[in-house]
């Protein structure tokens, strides 16, 4: 079997190979306008050699991909102020911009990078011009900068700037909006390239598709990866032994385990929000159902019975019920059952089918593929209304995965005839394509924040 098993399929540590000519290229394709205005001043670099990213324009294009800012373009900027004592806020209101980040890049003695930066509020600092005053500790007015939402430094080694680029962007989109932001998050999805020797093959990169790594390669179908909530593992489906298993792996180390390998069908994992279950579907009965998996004891629990197909579980984010999709009505629609005690519901009416149920970590929508007149796309559903709002038009929209903030949703599509990934904002204004160059794109999962 070991023989076996090392003729279909290759394991790569996540760190080890990098697939620089093959990198997805988020490319925006509506919402820009409808996006709040902000400004992001490219950042003044100190140094004597060329930085090896662009710190402000990594910014620039992760709050612009969030759908909810629409950043200056440079050329349009009144000035470029390096620090707040710099920013004529009056230039700025006029341009209708209301909130402005800057800094500066110093390199050190040990060649690591000294960012130093603020986030201003122009608005605030216009009504001021920069200065207002409030009572001190003793009771006198003293001059303050409540304009300057926050001002920090941080010391950084290079390989990490770029990382570091998304964390000063998760701490704007924070201050703004007053929800955590995603950028320092990655996604897992499956390439598939029948030119290839390896046609399958599971890669992850950063959110936005830089960093792309391949952590596993196989001569057999790879499917349905789902990460675990700290972010090191991976569970998904192989046909390497000639029938679908699921495996759980490190991708760190590229140690991997085999949780299921039942007659016919093992399928859909999902980890519990604790990270101690698994739920998943096996076809032991006959039928396809939902099962749960204690991954420390092994107890394998049945959730759903009857001769209907269930498949497609999803933990709800407070990790004591799932949605799934049955066709017991007929045609796919998406339930819900309390693990408590087995009891389920329908959650889902409008359409013609509905499948691929997902919860945002809020528990306010259900996410899912709904099948209508105009083909299979993207929907929400506020899950105490009801109401059903249709989010993209794209052809043959699959496999949704939420970011872990809830903003925005990645999912499988078709452009120029060729499975890509997909991005859309939850309330469906923005919408943005990864096109991949060498090979057709599934599966996407999106990593829990990092």
């Amino acid at each position: 079997m070991i023989k076996r098993l090392l003729l279909g399929l290759t394991i790569l540590a996540v760190n080890s190979v990098n697939l620089a000519h093959a990198a997805l290229e988020l490319v925006i394709t509506d919402g820009i306008n409808s996006a709040r205005p902000i400004a992001v001043v490219p950042f003044q670099w100190e140094g004597t050699t060329k930085l090896p990213h662009d710190v402000s324009a990594v910014i620039a294009s992760d709050l612009q991909r969030s759908g909810k800012f629409s950043p200056i373009a440079t050329s349009k900027m009144p000035q470029t102020p390096y620090t707040e004592a710099q920013v004529n806020f009056d230039a700025w209101t006029e341009k209708g911009v209301d909130a402005l980040l800057t800094g500066s890049i110093t390199q050190n003695a040990e060649g690591n990078y000294v960012i130093s930066y603020q986030l201003v509020d122009i608005v605030r600092g216009q009504l001021t011009k920069g200065q207002s005053k409030s009572l001190g500790s003793d009771g006198e007015l003293v001059l303050s900068k409540d304009h300057v939402l926050f001002s920090k430094r941080a010391t950084i080694p290079g390989p990490r700037l770029r990382e570091y680029a998304h964390r000063i962007s998760d701490l704007v989109y924070e201050e703004l909006t007053g929800d955590r932001g995603a950028f320092m998050t990655r996604i897992a999805y499956v390439v598939v390239n029948e030119k290839d020797k390896y046609p399958y093959q599971l890669r992850v990169a950063d959110y936005d598709g830089y960093n792309e790594k391949l952590v596993l390669r196989s001569k057999q179908p790879l499917m349905s990866p789902a990460w675990s909530p700290d972010g090191e593992k991976l569970a998904y489906v192989s046909f390497q032994n000639g029938q679908a298993e699921i495996f759980i792996m490190n991708i760190y180390s590229g140690k991997r385990e085999k949780v299921t390998s039942y007659p016919r069908h093992n399928g859909a994992p999902r980890f519990s929000p604790d990270g101690k279950s698994l739920a998943l579907v096996l076809s032991k009965t006959g039928s396809l159902h939902v099962y749960t998996l204690d991954l420390q004891s092994k107890k394998l629990t049945q959730v759903t019975r009857g001769r209907s197909n269930n498949t497609e579980p999803y933990w709800h984010p407070d990790g004591k019920s799932l949605v799934f999709t049955s066709d017991r009505g007929g045609k796919p629609q998406i339930y819900r059952v309390n693990l408590a005690d087995n009891s389920s519901s329908r959650l889902t009416w409008q359409g013609r089918q509905n499948l691929s149920g997902q919860i945002t970590p809020d528990g306010r929508f259900l996410v899912m593929v709904n099948q209508s007149n105009s083909g299979f796309n993207l929907a929400k559903q506020d899950l105490e209304s009801g109401a059903v709002q249709i989010l993209t038009k794209t052809l043959l929209d699959e496999s949704p995965s939420i970011a872990p903030n809830g903003g925005m949703v990645i999912y499988s599509s078709i452009y120029n005839k060729q499975n890509v990934l997909s991005m859309v904002s939850i309330d469906g204004r923005f919408k943005a394509r990864l096109p991949v160059t060498n090979g057709r794109v599934r599966a996407p999962a999106w990593s829990p924040f990092l």
